[in-house]
């Protein structure tokens, strides 16, 4: 008979809630779970992956190694034996950073490989080569709070269900279901938002998704984020529409902030944004007086050339409006696992710049390095890499150079379940059980919940005979690499990750227990965010001195882009045919490592180039033309879609795959075919204040291409996946 099996959804941030019908071990469906009291029934596309990735056939289910071009089975003994003897000699030779190590996003949806990948084995590493997805992704909302609030764990989350105004630059939750701001069906969310009078005002370079439903919408010049924030806090500060009364701690460094905003009049920020002075200021005076406000920005701010400037601004203007800490403004959870109080018992804030690469200078953060200088680093240092949950042949900039760096390594071990377009460079591939076949609580995601919540979510499926967790592979591999491995596969053996979680949850603010979790299936809903910055923090540095220097930085590159402006204007120099190119997301797609999304989950997105009308018919294009767009470090071929959906000089792609791509079964081969926005994104431009990759206002050329290419192109750009 039928039975229901109930857990939250760990394909992003959302966590919604699933009721899943099973039999026999086969799924037979997946609904939104009604009685959780997060998500309330809500489902979105991503959900039916998990089932497709359980059943899918061409999943890892043994380890494997890379004979020639093709993969073949191997023991665990067998290549735990073989993968310690290899890594104990290139240690020997060559020293601890000739080992690097990466981790993809889905590590943090997974808590056994969080406690393991992101603590245990760095630290049985000791190398100085690690880097992750955080520096294309969250890195400058971390350092603003290491910064402004003493922790990068101190994370200010929207007040979503209790805002009068909501202010959102660069993210568009209508697709991503949010980011650093767990909110599960966004969309009632936000209808309820102007139900009882409230107001979304949504600032993109795209008519997004999110823009769809708000009750305004303003195109914005990509990159320009920070200086359109410095004219919204010139209108706060020039007409005193500020209200520090009602912040709780002390706020230093306001002189500074002043001083440095009055520089930044609306006019003079105007032609520079694409926003009109008159909007901007209308924009503050509306935020400062509404009830209570949010501004909001994620990605599309975090990944540009001032993003960490940027993302800096909006806390400033969220601290100045009197808006922190207070209901209906960004607030902070109160987590059953309270990682700032973990944070402070480990005496770990966070770190930055305590060392740099070798290749560039870039500086570290958290012990990693920019994934924008992934390639050349492991080029002059690495001769083995251990990747796990990682594509960034697909995601990280140019990735091609990258793909032709790991093709040289003298080993790469990947903890993945495909065959992708990165693990296909790899000696071993170690495959891990999939999320119904292990039990996982959201460490991470609770603490950035719009509301307080707990779940454990148990396993719903016994794992295939000898598959092992990832927190077990990881636990064998720190075994084949320190001295203190063996008592640490011992320790970990009985001390599981279960373990750990039932022991932080009994040390944090709630007392729970995993036990007391399972005889919730549903969830338990711990309350609405309260304040509680007083027992986070002893006071706000409004002025950091690292975001100061960011900022006469940002003036400098704002005066020579004056100058480029007026010389694109008149027509003249090597950028005056140039576009700027930005991302987007679809609301189907999981992530680059999920390398065949395309596949399991129906109605793949569709991979076109968006640009505007008046950019299309100066080059003679029209929807369904095929073009070539160029940057610096390479060129692809796509349709473009004519639409007004973007800003005039602006062309939107997907970001971090592409269509055509695709791993093949137990092949190294044709692995990286088709086309993706990181073949032209540059590794060479980054936020030179912390090193992220720019990939929102990237610099493009776009030509249709000559009849005979534009034949071969359209006959091949949307070719479906080879059979398999």
């Amino acid at each position: 008979m039928p039975q229901l099996h109930y857990r939250a959804c760990n394909l992003c941030e959302a966590i919604c809630g699933l009721a899943i019908e099973h039999e026999h071990g086969k799924i037979l469906g997946i609904r939104g779970d009604r009685e959780d009291p997060f998500s309330r029934g809500h489902i979105c596309p991503k959900a039916v992956a998990l089932k497709d990735v359980y059943e899918d056939p061409d999943r890892l289910r043994h380890p494997v190694r890379r004979e020639g071009d093709r993969f073949v089975e191997v023991s665990w003994d067998e290549a735990f034996s073989d993968i310690g003897q290899r890594l104990r000699a290139i240690r020997q030779e060559h020293g601890k950073d000739a080992v690097a190590f990466a981790q993809g996003n889905p590590v943090l949806h997974n808590y056994g490989a969080s406690i393991y990948a992101q603590t245990l084995l760095p630290w049985a590493l000791g190398t100085r080569n690690r880097f992750s997805s955080a520096s294309v992704d969250n890195l400058p909302r971390m350092l603003v709070s290491r910064w402004m609030y003493g922790n990068q764990v101190i994370l200010p989350v929207p007040d979503l269900d209790r805002t009068a105004h909501f202010l959102i630059l660069g993210a568009n939750p209508m697709a991503s279901n949010g980011s650093v701001m767990t909110a599960p069906d966004l969309p009632k969310r936000l209808k309820a938002l102007r139900e009882r009078g409230g107001r979304l005002v949504v600032i993109d370079p795209r008519r997004t998704e999110t823009a769809d439903v708000a009750d305004a919408h303003h195109f914005i010049r990509p990159g320009t984020d920070a200086f359109f924030l410095l004219g919204f806090l010139h209108t706060l500060f020039s007409e005193e529409l500020l209200h520090l009364d009602r912040i709780p701690v002390p706020v230093e460094g306001l002189k500074e902030v002043r001083a440095l905003a009055l520089e930044y009049p609306p006019s003079r920020v105007a032609p520079l944004t694409g926003i009109a002075a008159e909007t901007i200021v209308r924009l503050a005076r509306d935020f400062s007086a509404a009830p209570s406000a949010v501004c909001y920005g994620r990605m599309g701010v975090s990944v540009q050339e001032f993003g960490l400037l940027a993302t800096w601004l909006i806390d400033v203007i969220n601290v100045v409006t009197g808006n922190l800490d207070r209901v209906g403004g960004p607030m902070f959870t109160s987590p059953a696992v309270d990682l700032v109080a973990i944070a402070r018992r480990t005496g770990q804030p966070g770190s930055f710049d305590s060392f740099r690469s070798t290749v560039r200078g870039l500086p570290e953060f958290n012990g990693e390095l920019p994934i924008a200088t992934m390639a050349e680093e492991l080029e002059a240092n690495a001769r083995a890499l251990i990747i796990t949950a990682h594509n960034p042949v697909l995601s990280a900039p140019n990735g091609r150079r990258l793909d032709g760096v790991l093709a040289k390594l003298e080993l790469m071990v990947a903890v993945d379940l495909y065959v992708n377009e990165t693990t296909r460079h790899a000696h071993y591939i170690l495959p891990s059980t999939t999320t119904l076949e292990h039990d996982h609580y959201d460490l991470a995601l609770h603490a950035v919940g719009i509301r307080n919540t707990a779940r454990w979510n148990g396993a719903l499926f016994e794992p295939p005979a000898g598959l092992l967790h990832d927190w077990e592979i990881f636990l064998r591999l720190i075994a084949e690499v320190s001295p203190l491995g063996k008592a640490a596969l011992a320790v970990g053996k009985r001390v599981t990750p279960r373990t750990i979680v039932d022991l932080l949850l009994r040390a944090g603010p709630t007392k729970l227990t995993v036990a007391k979790l399972e005889q919730s299936p549903h969830g338990v809903d711990l309350g609405p965010l309260e304040p509680r910055l007083k027992k986070l923090c002893r006071r706000i540095e409004l002025a950091p001195a690292q975001m100061l220097k960011a900022a006469a930085e940002a003036e400098r590159k704002m005066r020579q882009g004056e100058a480029t402006r007026e010389a694109r204007e008149e027509g003249v120099g090597e950028r005056a045919n140039q576009l700027f190119l930005i991302g987007r997301r679809d609301l189907r797609s999981n992530n680059s490592w999920m390398h065949n999304s395309h596949r399991l989950v129906k109605g793949r997105p569709r991979c076109t180039l968006h640009m505007h009308p008046d950019d299309a018919a100066p080059r003679g294009l029209e929807s369904g033309k095929v073009v070539s767009v160029t940057s610096r470090v390479g060129s692809i071929e796509v349709p473009v879609e004519v639409t007004d959906s973007v800003m005039p000089g602006v062309v939107s792609l997907p970001h971090g795959w592409g269509h055509g791509r695709t791993g093949v079964r137990l092949s190294v081969a044709s692995a990286h075919a088709g086309v993706s926005m990181n073949d032209l994104t540059d590794e060479n431009v980054v936020d030179q204040s912390c090193g992220t990759a720019v990939l929102n206002g990237l610099r493009v050329e776009v030509c249709p291409l000559p009849l005979g290419e534009r034949e071969r192109s359209s006959s091949t750009s949307f070719s479906p996946p080879p059979a398999r």
